[in-house]
């Protein structure tokens, strides 16, 4: 296949989208809005799952390099309930089939697979058009533009390649996070370390919900979950650090202070990340010439499957453009008729384990659905 592919976003799935085009000799260009790499933290950690994500990984032929920065032991899982009592308590055998890695680093794994120039950093998309058989313009917000015949949009839940597609704008979720670090954890924090344990701490309760995972580093990161309406978080000052905090806090009085401490001692100011979807089930007609991929395509509220997706989701069009080198539309019909039921496919809770939790993003109701199963 000698037509260049151009991707918008350099996620992680856009990013494997383009090793594996680069694996099979396809050239490819990928163009992201922000200025560098390092413009911005890339979040915590995320277990890459043995059915998908690290399969991405085994199509990109990077087993080795992701390997390399797996964190030992933050498998292990502990869930209490909001007085303190410990309700599951699982330490990493080493026999679970999703590692946990911090987001940042395996972002640089994929980009330092690539060949120098591929990613096009400083292009935010202004708009994007159709120009007719199969072919699109894309164009950037400092006044520059590209004509491609095979555009995929990596670019998130805001995809301005969306619009070719679909008319779907993601909603509000209904449920926001409040992300805060707690630093120097066994040293300065040791009530809050000894709760987490070594891997993820969750302590769900309907509405409202506190997780914490132990990254790297020494490092406590926590997010509090609160199923509220947006008007709700507005009235907050976030930036006002202490009286966010206090005020995020007051939603757990009478929580156990081991729990809340994760909250109220935060060493970062609190950020707040409401959660977005789009429409259940959301699907395009075949349209020449262009397809999406993660969140763009697929944007649903928190279960625990997103960056895996994406980077299945790179994966597997990458492979089938591979296929089919002589018929693009093969492949993105093949890619997209494969993809669709996949992610409508919601992960479950079933004997004891939890799969489908990924370290950022968990509303936690099938582990609630379980728990109370487990009590009765």
């Amino acid at each position: 296949m000698h037509m260049p592919v151009t991707i918008i976003g350099a996620g992680l799935g856009g990013l494997t989208l383009a090793r594996v085009l680069q694996v099979h000799g396809i050239p490819v260009t990928v163009y992201e809005a922000e200025s560098s790499p390092t413009v911005r933290s890339q979040g915590g950690l995320l277990d890459i799952h043995d059915y998908n994500g690290q399969l991405a990984l085994e199509a990109a032929g990077l087993m080795d390099e992701f390997h390399a920065i797996v964190l030992e032991g933050r498998q292990a899982m502990r869930v209490l309930d909001p007085d303190g009592t410990v309700l599951f308590d699982k330490a990493d055998d080493g026999s679970g089939g999703r590692p946990e890695v911090q987001r940042g680093e395996l972002r640089q794994i994929l980009l330092d697979s690539l060949p120098a120039g591929t990613v096009r950093w400083g292009h935010k998309v202004g708009s994007t058009r159709a120009l007719g058989s199969g072919r699109h313009e894309v164009a950037f917000a400092d006044g520059g533009t590209v004509v491609t015949s095979l555009l995929v949009g990596a670019d998130g839940a805001w995809s301005r390649v969306r619009p070719l597609l679909s008319n779907a704008i993601p909603e509000y979720s209904g449920t926001s996070f409040v992300e805060t670090y707690l630093f120097h954890a066994d040293t300065r924090h040791p009530a809050a370390a000894k709760t987490v344990g070594g891997g993820m701490l969750m302590a769900p309760s309907p509405g409202r919900e506190i997780f914490a995972h132990r990254e790297s580093g020494d490092t406590l990161h926590t997010y509090v979950a609160l199923t509220r309406p947006q008007d709700w978080f507005a009235a907050i000052d976030f930036a006002d650090a202490a009286a966010a905090t206090a005020r995020i806090a007051r939603e757990f009085e009478g929580w156990a202070p081991e729990l809340t401490a994760l909250i109220t001692d935060g060493d970062t100011a609190p950020v707040l990340r409401p959660q977005y979807a789009l429409p259940t089930g959301h699907r395009w007609d075949r349209v020449p010439g262009v397809t999406l991929l993660g969140d763009a395509a697929h944007l649903t509220p928190p279960n625990g499957e997103g960056a895996n997706l994406a980077m299945y989701d790179g994966a597997e069009l990458g492979k089938a453009l591979a296929a089919h080198p002589d018929d693009v539309e093969a492949a993105l019909g093949e890619y997209e008729q494969a993809m669709f039921p996949r992610s409508a496919e919601v992960p479950t809770f079933e004997g004891g384990e939890v799969p489908g939790i990924d370290s950022e993003q968990n509303t936690a109701q099938g582990l609630i659905d379980m728990i109370t199963e487990k009590n009765r």
